[in-house]
């Protein structure tokens, strides 16, 4: 008799590569600017948005890989997330990027009457302004430095536009420096609109680079330029302080700014007619492996071609313009904010209804005389921001305030810097949270007085406190003046500033103590009810899935019969439809017009359901390293409401998803499905629609059960 096999082990499962999946996610994204559907400017919009990606991709991800490659420069004998592996997958992305640029959005936007100018095409008229804007605008801003034992290559910025230029001839003191190098000022306008008499009618721009490029020759009287090209280098940007050691968190963050422009380069990109020798020369000089050159069929930074998106007028080009509709939590009688939260809890989903809901409530907070406190949390907030500006009325008004300012936001420093300062100017209390965490979680407190007592009002967020970002990102805001809910708020922000040692908290799950242990004791649970019998369902809507605990917990889970839906926006680890291991849980990713950006964990065992909503992504970061929240929504209708707007419809969504398969490939599901044929997010615009009839077809959906 032949023994059976073993049952299969969850922990044998072979995770994917992060760095991979998160190539794959801005290859969702860059199938926006290949759509033919999509208006021309935002074609180009999202091209802009895969650039910028790809920038932080490599200030941050790169690293790490450029050293194992440094210290094991055989890839065969590197980890599967091998420098070799990454810029292979890096390197297709970006051809596709520029031939879809060149190729595609650049012929339909001509088609429109919008082009971009390139030398060989302009007329005599055209290049004389160009010549005399060069004159006039740049020339005097730009020196030249030819490299030789007093002159050494000069400290290049981060993505900054730079020219390498190769001389024949001898200089004014009759050496042959043959390099050269000039650098542009990031003051100067990288993209400008050419006059309207000599535009024919049409919208034309000229790019800085090739406007430097056309008079390269008049910066070097005397001396024939032979080769040229431009370039930009990115540098290493994570920002690593020891804040055990520091005595001053803002001051050594200052310190770390004005060094992340000149660390460690991890990219070089040039034009695709550089010359070997002149790359070669660059990559020596950066320190940087073949692989780590990227030769671009156009400028060598897509993400300042947003200066014509943000200037061209012409709305046909653009998508058709959402207005956020007032919320229908707060549409009625009540003339207070306060009045209507004390009737219940509230939420208000974003984009889709208006972030001028959470400046009300703060707005209203401020001008109230009874108002004694208010505390919030600051992440990603704005250069400019209405609301920072009521924090600081408020303290005028004589309140208590108090601010926790997350200064380590990446690449938001320097501005939360500037506003921690602003608001201790006046008065008010800003702290920097605990060390050693990011505080990422989202709370805005009120404390009131009424009626010889005090109460309090929250407003909790699963996304950042930014009015611009609100129009553009998914995100649910849910304010509450439950009792238990705002009391362990309240520990939260005491345990901030004073880091005092946590109560039992009874609502909120907090992380780094209690949410990552909490999620998987859940997924356990109900694995191990499916076990015996009952039947589970667990849907995870977030925008990473990258926690190797949780990821194996879910596993489990599936392998004992849960069904599992997992929504993710980006990197996923978990590769779903393996047949023994994975093969209860599909993955699917959502990219739309907005930025996927609310959190929900969905848990049902038979029939009792959980829903939560959480500051926090499945990642190891988030669950061990900052400061987040998760809270459950118990009011039965708005429960629903949560699996009505934030999970039905894109497990249904027929246009804008994607779905994973065992490999960590994507295949759209766009054209699949007639039953379905929407986007969620155009489903959600309709639902949301500024129409009569837009605020009782969504209480009717509240009022009908259903199950995702």
């Amino acid at each position: 008799m032949k023994n059976s096999p073993p049952p299969p082990d969850a922990s044998r499962l072979v995770l994917l590569d992060r760095d991979l999946s998160i190539l794959a996610f801005n290859e969702r994204v860059l199938e926006w600017a290949h759509r033919e559907d999509v208006p021309a400017l935002e074609r180009l919009r999202y091209l802009c948005i895969v650039a910028s990606n790809l920038d932080e991709f490599f200030e941050i991800r790169a690293a790490p890989h450029l050293q194992a490659n440094r210290d094991a420069p055989d890839a065969g004998l590197l980890a599967p997330t091998s420098f070799a592996r990454v810029a292979v997958a890096a390197h297709a992305l970006v051809e596709r990027q520029y031939a879809i640029y060149n190729d595609e959005v650049l012929p339909a936007l001509a088609r429109q009457g919008v082009r971009i100018v390139p030398h060989g095409e302009r007329n005599r008229a055209q290049r004389q302004w160009v010549r005399q804007y060069f004159e006039q605008a740049v020339r005097p801003l730009l020196v030249p430095v030819s490299l030789d034992p007093s002159h050494p290559f000069p400290l290049v910025a981060n993505k900054s536009l730079n020219f390498v230029v190769r001389l024949n001839g001898a200089d004014a003191f009759g050496r042959e420096n043959e390099i050269a190098i000039v650098k542009v000022p990031r003051t100067l306008q990288r993209m400008i609109r050419l006059p309207a008499r000599l535009s024919g009618g049409e919208q034309l721009w000229v790019s800085l680079s090739s406007v430097i490029r056309a008079q390269l020759h008049m910066l070097f009287t005397g001396r024939a330029v032979t080769q040229f090209s431009q370039f930009r280098v990115t540098r290493h940007s994570d920002l690593a302080i020891d804040e055990e050691e520091v005595k001053n968190l803002r001051t050594a963050l200052r310190l770390g700014l004005q060094q992340r422009h000149f660390r460690e380069a991890v990219r070089l990109e040039v034009s695709s007619g550089c010359s070997t020798y002149l790359s070669d020369f660059l990559l020596a000089e950066f320190q940087l492996p073949a692989q780590a050159l990227y030769r671009v069929h156009g400028p060598v930074n897509l993400v300042r071609l947003s200066e014509i998106v943000a200037q061209t007028r012409s709305p046909g080009l653009l998508f058709p313009p959402h207005q956020p509709v007032w919320p229908v939590a707060f549409q009625g009688a009540d003339p207070s904010m306060f009045e209507r939260i004390r009737r219940g809890d509230a939420l208000v989903h974003h984009p889709f209804e208006s972030f001028d809901a959470v400046l009300a409530f703060l707005r209203e907070a401020v001008a109230d005389p009874d108002v004694l406190a208010i505390k919030q949390t600051i992440y990603r907030t704005g250069a400019r921001s209405a609301l920072m500006d009521l924090l600081e009325e408020a303290v005028r008004r004589g309140k208590d305030v108090t601010v926790v300012v997350e200064l380590k936001a990446r690449f938001d420093e320097e501005v939360n810097i500037q506003w921690a300062e602003r608001l201790e100017s006046i008065g008010a209390q800003v702290v920097y949270g605990v060390v050693g965490l990011k505080t990422h979680a989202k709370m805005l407190l009120v404390t009131r007085r009424e009626n010889r007592r005090l109460r309090r009002y929250v407003h909790l967020s699963t996304g950042n406190y930014n009015p611009v970002s609100a129009r553009l990102y998914t995100d649910i805001s849910y304010f509450s003046c439950d009792e238990a809910l705002t009391q362990d708020v309240d520990h939260v922000f005491l345990h901030l500033a004073s880091q005092i040692r946590l109560p039992r908290l009874h609502r909120v799950l907090l992380a780094p103590f209690t949410l990552h242990r909490h999620l998987q004791a859940r997924v356990d649970a109900i694995g191990a009810a499916a076990r015996a019998g009952t039947p589970g369902r667990i849907i995870v809507k977030t925008n990473a899935l990258t926690d190797e605990p949780l990821i194996r917990a879910l596993v489990r889970a599936g392998m004992d019969g849960v069904q599992i839906d997992l929504i993710v926006r980006g990197a996923c680890m978990l590769p779903p439809g393996l047949p023994e291991l994975t093969g209860n849980i599909r993955v699917r990713s959502i990219v739309g017009r907005f930025l996927e950006h609310s959190r929900v964990f969905y848990f049902r065992s038979g029939d009792k359901e959980e829903v939560l909503l959480s500051s926090a992504d499945w990642m190891n970061r988030n669950m061990l390293r900052r400061i987040e929240l998760a809270w459950p929504v118990i009011d039965p209708a708005l429960r629903q409401r949560v699996v009505d707007e934030c999970l039905v419809p894109y497990l249904l969504d027929g246009r804008d998803a994607w779905v994973m398969d065992g490999q960590g490939r994507y295949q759209s599901v766009a054209g699949q499905s007639a039953e379905h044929p929407h986007g969620a997010q155009q489903a959600l615009m309709q639902l949301h629609r500024p129409a009569p009839d837009a605020a009782p077809a969504l209480a009717a959906r509240q009022r009908k059960k259903r199950r995702p």
